[in-house]
């Protein structure tokens, strides 16, 4: 299902309302100011960023302590599959539902609507929720409540505010909530779908071969596999914070979307003590060679013939044990956004695996431990320890880097560059080699940036605009208005203030080229059409260094569509624009760009959409060709989708 596109100009009536990243033509015109503002603000960032999450008062506790599989329902309770997770307390209604998240257990296949659970119920909180089981719907919505929240958390720790949801709030509602059916319809999949706001997990009939503990035709609930409900919240949060990437103008886009999301579900993994230390004591301290511990959803793929997990972060050639042995490269991926994003995942969790090694190293001699000797409860303990705390470093690192991505568009070499710079900009200290690690990792995967020389870290880091700009005084910290918190703007009013400071300053003449964009009748245009560009969000930012200082930023999309003539007369859609960065001084520090008057990528971009090594990817809307927009994210194969962490703030290095 693909959600609909806003028609271009000429004016024309939209045939229906959508949450799609651009306005709708008539709003533009509205918005419009008289003179040279030509630009407008998103509605929908609007309507989704007065998010309202709970607020603790001194009364209230801190966690919720609610039991889970940290697994799935097959996997053994030797191997920590039972744990109790510590959920951010809020005040629920039954279903579960909260201030950001609401589960509705109806199924759409029979029709049937499950009677929902009371969290608060005295007799639930005293025992930790309720015991897990397989059978039990309430313990379902449970499962899938709590594993939600807890991912929510962990973006909001790492992103240092509030992430707000890409789709508008329903009727009757004061502000978006994500509804999560954890057993909305008969079928092997699940899937986030941006057009209802809604989390859809599927439950189906075992093969009559399966694997490991699952009975063959038994019943299987996604809703009950940890690794998929990670995996399918990260789509949400990720859709949030840059709705753009659903525009499908790169292979990369949505692969990067399937990958950001198994590499969030396995990182979740080391949050769980128990776990990591039974895969420790399985692999004999040697976790990056763990299976249970590096896979994806195993129930899911011992049930449905698969022969193994779903999928794994264990590259065929290992992670980074031989180099002399080959890995799957870049230039060797097909277009499938799945297999496409494992590079994504081996790439990072090789270098995870690097600086594992060498942060334990230390240990493993003081232990003295001979050739295939397992290490004893100490050293398991310590280990694990370390496993968790990097790990959470890592989940913190690859979640801030969305916010120095590109707005659209995304290739693998601008996330790694993204990534340096983000860690850079709060961790100048890098005595284990993080980055440059994680480098080596992608080199070694032959993903490389575009338009850089080199593959030193001080050449991948972002640079400022080379045109000499002043201040952008009414986005100076000294001028904002906040709800009590720097990571939460005080109201829509103050959201709209903002964004227009921003827009206004970007579309003044001899700037926006700086930022992607063009004013109407810029020579570089070569007569095309372009419309106004929208300024798609801003928000401010709080993130804790590990000697404990704290920064503050602003970061912004603006955005704009080009119509490109055709010679057959048709016009195709080309999209141009920044993410922009700003210190507390209101200053501009990154421009992170697509130039709209790039002639390269508009012939990129043409190739991939008329089907040269992929399949076409344009609407036909009269003379128009119109990017088409995935509104579906499945766990995996049908439509092609956009697609944690231990949590805690980030540890000292």
């Amino acid at each position: 299902m693909d959600i609909q596109a806003h028609p271009p100009l000429p004016y024309v009536k939209p045939e229906r309302a959508s949450s799609v990243p651009f306005p709708r033509i008539g709003k533009v015109q509205r918005e419009l100011t008289a003179s040279a503002n030509y630009f407008v603000v998103d509605p929908v960032f609007l309507a989704t960023a007065s998010l309202q999450p709970y607020q603790r008062t001194h009364q209230d506790p801190i966690h919720r302590p609610l039991r889970i599989y940290t697994l799935d329902p097959a996997a053994s309770r030797q191997d920590g599959a039972v744990a109790v997770l510590n959920v951010p307390f809020e005040r629920l209604r039954s279903g579960p539902a909260g201030s950001i998240l609401e589960v509705v257990d109806w199924d759409e296949t029979t029709g049937r609507l499950n009677k929902p659970v009371e969290l608060d119920d005295p007799r639930i909180l005293i025992e930790n929720g309720r015991p897990p089981s397989p059978s039990d719907p309430m313990f379902r919505q449970q499962m899938v409540y709590a594993v939600c929240a807890a991912t929510y958390d962990v973006f909001r720790r790492a992103l240092g505010r509030d992430p707000c949801w890409g789709f508008h709030s329903r009727p009757g509602q004061a502000y978006a909530k994500l509804r999560i059916r954890p057993q909305a319809f008969c079928g092997r999949n699940a899937y986030y779908d941006s057009s209802a706001g809604e989390l859809k997990f599927g439950y189906y009939t075992a093969d009559g071969s399966v694997q490991g503990r699952n009975r063959p035709g038994g019943r299987v609930f996604t809703s009950l596999s940890h690794d998929i409900i990670v995996h399918e919240m990260t789509h949400a949060l990720l859709d949030g914070l840059r709705p753009r990437f659903r525009l499908p103008t790169h292979p990369d886009v949505a692969a990067f979307h399937e990958g950001f999301a198994d590499l969030v579900a396995m990182l979740m993994h080391f949050s769980y003590s128990d776990v990591v230390r039974a895969a420790i004591e399985r692999s004999g301290g040697k976790l990056e060679t763990d299976a249970l511990l590096l896979s994806l959803a195993n129930q899911f793929g011992h049930t449905t013939g698969s022969g193994g997990p779903l999928r794994s972060a264990i590259d065929a050639a290992g992670l980074g044990q031989d180099e002399e042995r080959s890995v799957r490269r870049y230039d060797q991926a097909g277009d499938e956004p799945h297999e496409r994003g494992s590079l994504l995942v081996t790439a990072i969790f090789e270098a995870f695996a690097t600086i594992l090694r060498r942060k334990t190293k230390r240990f493993i001699r003081l232990a003295r431990l001979t050739p295939g000797e397992a290490p004893g409860s100490e050293l398991c303990e310590i280990l694990a320890d370390q496993a968790s705390t990097l790990a959470s470093q890592f989940l913190s690192v690859c979640i801030r880097a969305i916010d120095y991505c590109p707005p659209f568009d995304l290739c693998f070499g601008e996330y790694l560059r993204a990534v340096i710079t983000a860690d850079f900009d709060l961790v100048q200290d890098d005595p284990f080699g993080y980055r440059e690690a994680i480098i080596d990792s992608f080199a070694r995967r032959r993903i490389y940036p575009d338009d850089v020389p080199d593959l030193a870290e001080d050449t991948l880091l972002w640079r400022p605009p080379d045109k000499q700009m002043e201040p952008i005084e009414d986005l100076h910290f000294k001028r904002l208005r906040f709800a009590g918190d720097p990571g939460r703007a005080a109201d829509e009013t103050e959201l709209r203030r903002q964004a227009e400071a921003l827009g206004s300053y970007v579309m003044r003449p001899g700037y926006a080229r700086a930022f992607g964009c063009a004013l109407p009748g810029d020579v570089q245009l070569n007569g095309d059409h372009v419309d106004p560009a929208v300024v798609g969000s801003i928000r401010s930012l709080r993130r804790i260094g590990p000697d404990r200082q704290v920064t503050f930023d602003t970061v912004a999309e603006i955005t704009q569509r080009r119509w490109c003539k055709q010679i057959s007369g048709t016009f195709t859609e080309v999209i141009g624009g920044s993410t922009v960065i700003l210190g507390p001084d209101g200053r501009v520090r990154y421009a992170i760009r697509k130039s709209v008057t790039d002639q390269r990528r508009i012939r990129a971009q043409a190739d991939h959409l008329d089907g040269k090594g992929g399949s076409k990817r344009w609407t036909k809307r009269g003379s128009r060709h119109q990017l088409s927009r995935s509104g579906i994210c499945h766990l995996f194969g049908g439509t092609v989708g956009v697609q944690q962490p231990a949590r805690g703030e980030r540890h000292e290095r």
